[in-house]
């Protein structure tokens, strides 16, 4: 338990000042999000892996270094944060075509780790679109959530089929209301 509310701690402290891409959602919701439902839905209860889950986004999105990862948390959780976190020294659309081609390459719990990344990311999108996120860019997110989760399959079943659901919805993109439809509706 200690050394959950120490990523917890952290993580918020790293991400004191962020907001999700609805501009409202605190930040620091997105990573108890993802182990929450690693936890619940995935039946994780790997230490290593929920602290990794709750610090998934400092080194690509705030001025933490993998160094410092090591030093607080150990290699274990270092390496797992390391293996989801993208280069943002290059392009976006070059970043998501890799995440794609080294989805099947990456370890188990890296693998589990990232399907509940999606799992939570493709959620905050049905469930709170970005304002600025027009129909065609959300498809093509949830076109992406697919071709990714292609390369984590075989690594956690429960988790696969929450994100199998999560892209079905998200699949009926159609308006600017189908969150709110989609909630009605499942």
């Amino acid at each position: 338990m200690e050394a959950l509310l120490r990523a917890l701690h952290v993580a918020a402290e790293k991400h004191r000042l962020q907001k999700r891409k609805d501009g409202i959602t605190p930040y620091i919701n997105h990573p108890i999000a993802v182990a929450e439902v690693l936890c619940r839905v995935g039946g994780v209860s790997d230490t290593a892996l929920l602290q990794a889950a709750l610090l998934h986004d400092t080194v690509e999105d705030t001025q933490t270094t993998p160094d410092e990862l090591k030093h607080h948390f150990g290699s274990e959780v270092a390496a797992l944060v390391g293996e989801v976190t993208d280069d943002k020294t290059l392009p976006k659309a070059e970043r998501k075509r890799l995440q794609i081609e080294s989805a099947a390459k990456k370890s188990t719990r890296a693998k589990v780790l990232k399907l509940a990344d999606l799992c939570c990311n493709l959620a905050d999108l049905l469930e709170n679109p970005p304002p600025d996120w027009p129909r065609e860019r959300r498809q093509a997110y949830v076109t992406w959530c697919r071709q990714v989760a292609a390369g984590l399959r075989g690594s956690n079943p429960p988790l696969e089929a929450h994100l199998d659901r999560l892209i079905r919805r998200g699949e009926c993109f159609d308006t600017d209301t189908s969150s709110r439809l989609f909630a009605e509706n499942t």
